[in-house]
């Protein structure tokens, strides 16, 4: 079940230093939102308080509130292990497993979880999230070959593959096309587009065209300078985003005048 993410005044922080000040914002269920805006603004650091993949790193830590259908996600009750189990994260290099095969990358998630599955129901599940992603029709007949035989675009399908087994909500993409090349990078934005009516998606992205072409809203964010804060400077449909952005950054950093 896609779900709606609500985020209310987030401060995100490693230790001392405030990377990201005050974003609040809704992401809408079953559509793409993209986050668009120079290096260093905050957007992949701010992409990843939504399933607190954040604080892995020692000293980060967050004020405010990241709400998922109205549960606080950083409520003391709350596990940060099940959180990531509703919200599924592809990164911007693929990274499949090079030990495991194609097929147990598949299932890698679902392990991790110390589910329980049949054999049957394994291969039904690798067949369904390959389906999934678009990369059955070109690996079932070597489902036994290392992951890291696959190409580059493949693997990260292979990738997204893994993270739709584990039936997430909301499905996050740090930059999931920056190593591939452009055939490739068109299938991940097919796929992306079929995601959408499953899934929740939030994707970072530094191409504009890419933006433009995938997402449904698209959130700029910028930075005043080195040691400043990210920030969130505006948010609207796409279309309008970047046709007629309310903010004279934001027009400057579409059109490539700075960033």
């Amino acid at each position: 079940m896609a779900k709606r993410i609500d985020v209310n005044n987030l401060n995100v922080y490693y230790s001392s230093f405030l990377a990201v000040e005050d974003v609040s914002l809704a992401i809408e269920p079953k559509s793409v939102t993209a986050f668009i805006g120079p290096s260093g603004c905050g957007k992949s650091t701010f992409l990843r308080t939504l399933n607190r993949m954040h604080e892995v790193i020692p000293g980060a830590r967050v004020e405010g509130e990241v709400l998922m259908d109205g549960v606080n996600l950083y409520d003391s009750a709350v596990d940060p292990v099940a959180v990531r189990r509703h919200v599924g994260m592809v990164f911007q290099r693929p990274n499949p497993f090079p030990t495991m095969s194609i097929a147990e990358n598949v299932l890698a998630g679902v392990k991790l979880n110390n589910t329980r599955i049949s054999r049957s129901d394994a291969e039904d599940m690798v067949e369904s999230s390959l389906r999934g992603a678009n990369l059955w029709e070109e690996v079932k007949d070597r489902l036994g070959k290392p992951g890291s035989s696959l190409s580059g675009g493949q693997q990260q399908r292979l990738c997204i593959a893994r993270a739709i087994a584990i039936k997430p909500d909301v499905l996050l993409m740090d930059e999931p096309c920056s190593a591939l090349d452009p055939i490739s990078t068109l299938a991940i934005e097919d796929l992306i587009q079929e995601l959408k009516n499953d899934y929740t998606i939030v994707i970072v992205t530094h191409n504009m065209q890419q933006a433009a072409r995938v997402s449904d809203k698209t959130a700029f964010f910028n930075i005043a300078g080195t040691g400043k804060p990210g920030k969130l400077i505006e948010m609207n449909e796409t279309p309008v985003m970047f046709s007629t952005p309310s903010e004279r950054a934001t027009e400057d950093y579409i059109s490539g005048r700075f960033g």
